[in-house]
């Protein structure tokens, strides 16, 4: 695949020819609504899924039609259309129940200019008997390869999954980017900044850069070497608000940059100083945090504010009442244009992802732990104290802790904030996400 991040697989199809059914079989839900009524799926659905150790990005998308008494009809061809374009990986799915249609005929001519893999796949075929008799039909269509399946009842369904692992691993070598590269992606709205932000650290228009929203229709990934370490930077296309995203390209744009976070280290999150943080903003950060990692604010366009003390606040003490979650996050004020606090970009990302791939001992997370509750005795849960018996580090990117106890129930929410606090503390990590799970000690007179 192209794109650093996880591929996009992208079921394609006339309506009711069980789309949806296969992506519920994938992705183990219930999500697609099935529905045998033609045109169900009037919009993408998509989920990210992890198969024989291989992630991908699957989407369902409307079927493709040719019957004019549908309205939706060019809606729909318009989102398979997209697919085609944007996915890494199209599944094409027929129904041997209906047999080849002329809407297979044209829909195997569009698919013919792409060079993408592209998988012909003939739906609801039970067993091999079944195979012989209604397969043969669809090699009118002139392609190589037909794959057979029944996606209510798995017939060939595991065979068309190692298909598909197979060509995602084979275009899984991504760019070549050095170990100690430090993958940072940047995310916002449209118009926000992005580019021009990568553009002012690059020194040269390596990006489109336009006052048009939405020009980034692509991740656009660029190496980049700054004093001792190398840093993959990644541009994401612009996420838009859900009920604005009319754009036929627009919903595949967001697959790409949520993507994008499967790989990246830090994640730059772009506001605009001008028009404030907004809800969308928030979700986009609330997507970072899910993801687990390091985050960097970047308020852009500060040049439009700089006179104005009043509305600096402003701006700031909205962001504060918006992100109390990620209070950890670095905050840096920037302006594209002008070049304003660019310079602190790199040592703050520096300092993020120090935290961020940090490991400690394990006897002195036990000192920091021990030194915890005794400046602050465990609450009592069902009339016993609670006990904490010992700490350890369980992973990083972002660190990760688990904290044994005698009840994993009784700790309170308050408490664990504590905890967590106190192991940012101690431990240097004020700048990124951790985790401190909290596990109930099995066996011995501890349990009950």
């Amino acid at each position: 695949m192209a794109n650093f991040s996880c591929p996009i697989v992208a079921l394609v199809g006339r309506p009711n020819v069980g789309k949806s059914t296969l992506f519920n079989r994938i992705t183990k839900s219930r999500k697609a609504l099935v529905d045998p009524t033609p045109g169900v799926t009037r919009d993408r659905h998509y989920e990210r899924v992890e198969w024989a150790g291989r992630a991908f990005m699957l989407v369902d998308t409307g079927g493709i039609d040719d019957n004019p008494e549908d309205l939706l009809v060019n809606h729909i061809r318009e989102q398979a259309l997209a697919a085609i374009e944007e996915a890494d990986i199209v599944l094409f799915l027929m129904d041997a129940k209906d047999g080849v249609t002329p809407a297979d005929y044209e829909v195997v001519e569009l698919l013919r200019r792409t060079q993408k893999p592209i998988y012909h796949v003939v739906n609801k075929i039970d067993s091999p008997e079944q195979e012989i008799a209604k397969l043969s039909p669809f090699y009118e269509l002139g392609v190589e390869t037909l794959w057979s399946l029944s996606a209510e009842h798995s017939y060939g369904f595991n065979t068309l999954m190692e298909g598909l692992v197979k060509t995602i691993e084979e275009g899984d070598m991504g760019p070549d980017i050095p170990e100690d590269a430090i993958k940072v992606a940047f995310f916002g709205r449209p118009n926000v900044g992005k580019s021009s932000i990568i553009n002012r650290i690059l020194g040269e228009e390596r990006m489109v850069v336009s006052e048009i929203s939405g020009t980034t229709r692509d991740s656009v990934d660029t190496m980049l070497t700054h004093g001792n370490y190398s840093y993959f930077l990644i541009d994401t296309a612009g996420i838009r608000r859900k009920g604005k995203t009319t754009d036929k390209l627009e919903k595949f744009s967001i697959l790409k940059s949520l993507a994008s976070l499967e790989t990246c280290d830090v994640a730059v999150i772009l506001l605009d100083a001008d028009e404030g943080i907004t809800e969308q903003d928030t979700k986009v950060i609330g997507y970072a945090l899910d993801h687990g990692r390091g985050l960097i604010i970047l308020v852009n366009k500060w040049d439009l504010v700089a006179d104005d003390i009043k509305q600096q606040e402003q701006v700031l003490a909205e962001i504060g009442r918006q992100l109390p979650f990620v209070g950890f996050a670095p905050l840096l004020k920037v302006s594209a244009v002008t070049g304003f606090g660019i310079k602190r970009l790199f040592p703050v990302i520096g300092q993020v992802y120090k935290q961020y791939k940090a490991k400690f001992p394990t006897a002195a997370l036990n000192r920091l732990l021990q030194e915890a509750t005794e400046d602050h005795n465990p609450p009592i849960y069902k009339n016993k104290r609670l006990k904490f018996y010992y700490t350890s580090q369980i992973g990083t990117r972002p660190p990760r802790f688990v904290v044994m106890t005698n009840s994993a129930k009784g700790v309170h929410f308050s408490y664990k904030r504590y905890i967590s606090n106190r192991f940012r503390e101690g431990l240097g990590l004020d700048k990124v996400p951790i985790q401190v799970i909290f596990k109930e000690k099995s066996g011995g007179r501890n349990k009950k």
